[in-house]
């Protein structure tokens, strides 16, 4: 048996510290969490995209009693953002949350299901993703890749070809 590292790269912050088109970024998706339809959880989230086009393309969770029935508010606006400009890059991808019943002092991460989905992303458009992950308290966490976020990120060329 061999031991072997991953090693993940990350910048932490605060809001005030981003530049204005990724504090731009995190403003929509803070407004993206006002559309969230959590009547379960309370559990509110806003995810902004920036397109390599300069649009930008906002989401939010959407629960449903029948779980897992619901989609996260990153995976919302991603799918939006491939079916309204299917050959588009997605540059960035903002985060942001907010709890009705509780209160939110950590970055929150977005799920596995949400990761691998950006991860496809990546590897769709042969570029990377930058992720910004905001806190209620402004509080900020940077990956410049999804890898960094999913390190054994699932990935198989062979499933693509015929």
């Amino acid at each position: 048996m061999q031991e072997k590292k991953v090693n993940l790269s990350f910048i932490t912050g605060h809001f005030s510290e981003l530049s204005l088109e990724d504090q731009q970024l995190v403003d929509n998706a803070k407004t993206a969490f006002a559309t969230a339809y959590a009547p379960y959880s309370g559990f509110l989230v806003g995810a902004s995209v920036l397109l390599e086009n300069g649009e930008i393309i906002n989401g939010s969770n959407q629960e449903n009693v029948a779980y897992p029935s619901g989609l996260c508010a990153e995976r919302v606006a991603l799918f939006y953002a491939g079916a309204k400009h299917p050959n588009v890059k997605v540059k960035t991808i903002a985060v942001s949350v907010l709890s009705k019943n509780f209160e939110v002092n950590d970055v929150i991460s977005p799920c596995g299901a949400c990761r691998q989905v950006m991860a496809e992303y990546e590897d769709k458009q042969e570029q990377t993703i930058k992720v910004i992950l905001h806190s209620p308290n402004g509080q900020v966490l940077i990956a410049n890749a999804v890898e960094d976020l999913l390190p054994f990120m699932f990935r198989s060329p062979l499933l693509k070809k015929n």
